[in-house]
């Protein structure tokens, strides 16, 4: 065999779908798990500096956040390992269902374990769409204090108007109602929406929640090429047999030398 037929045998085999989809779930886990612990941090900060005076009104927030933050390292930590066994498990199916390496085949105890990775990935999916949703909330809480800044920014000639227009942070629980000041109202509002903290926390929502769609995306994928790589590997293990049965029945046909033919009668009338 040459190169060139060696080289497009070996490429034969590498699983791109599952390649992409590695690629995609680290890239989405890095950007969800980098922007959000940021996106945290500055939330925290702006908390602290706009929306409390005292501590005991942060504090038991500052908690969440911190092991939220932990959190993240932990998925950080699953997610990386677990796309490289993904990508390995997407190279035993993909090279098992093209048969690339000659009579490699795959075994009873490799089908259990690749059906085991199918169904560990969809419940994986599963709840990374909760996660999804959930990374939602804080870009939705951004959002509609930006849109309260805008409507700030146009009704500048009305300033009795300005100071009704508020956020309030502990109507979405993130201080407690004896909080003080626990809002910001009219050009306090606006001045807040202009900080830089506040733009950088907006954008590491927004890309944190990109990544958690890229990573719901990728885990999808994968789930759908291992499920795929499955029933060509059903179906090539039915023609496999089929392909023996030929074989056998050949072998037969030689060693009685001519064709084979049922001892019983064709028609029970024959009887």
């Amino acid at each position: 065999m040459g190169c060139y037929d060696c080289c497009m045998r070996c490429l034969g085999g590498v699983p791109y779908c599952s390649l992409v989809a590695t690629l995609l779930c680290f890239s989405g886990i890095a950007l969800f798990c980098g922007c959000g612990h940021q996106a945290l941090t500055e939330t925290e900060r702006l908390i602290e500096t706009y929306f409390a005076r005292n501590l005991q009104d942060y504090i038991t927030l500052a908690y969440i956040i911190l092991y939220f933050q932990y959190v993240i390292y932990g998925l950080a930590s699953f997610f990386f390992l677990y796309c490289i066994v993904l990508l390995a498990e997407g190279f035993y199916t993909t090279s098992a269902a093209k048969q690339t390496f000659g009579e490699f085949r795959s075994t009873m105890c490799g089908r259990c374990l690749s059906s085991s990775f199918i169904v560990v990935t969809y419940v994986l999916a599963v709840l990374w769409l909760l996660v999804f949703a959930f990374s939602a909330l804080p870009v939705y809480f951004f959002y509609n204090m930006d849109a309260t800044c805008h409507t700030i920014d146009v009704l500048t000639e009305t300033p009795a108007s300005i100071n009704q227009l508020c956020v309030d942070a502990r109507q979405y629980g993130l201080l407690p109602w004896n909080a003080v000041p626990g809002k910001a109202c009219g050009m306090t509002l606006s001045s807040v929406c202009k900080t830089r903290e506040y733009r950088m926390t907006y954008d590491l929502y927004i890309a944190a929640f990109a990544g958690a769609g890229i990573t719901l995306l990728a885990l999808v994928l994968c789930s759908l090429h291992l499920a795929v790589n499955q029933v060509s590997l059903k179906d090539l293990r039915h023609t496999e047999d089929e392909r023996r049965g030929f074989d056998l029945y050949g072998r037969l046909q030689r060693d009685r030398g001519g064709t084979l033919s049922s001892p019983y009668p064709a028609n029970i009338s024959d009887t």
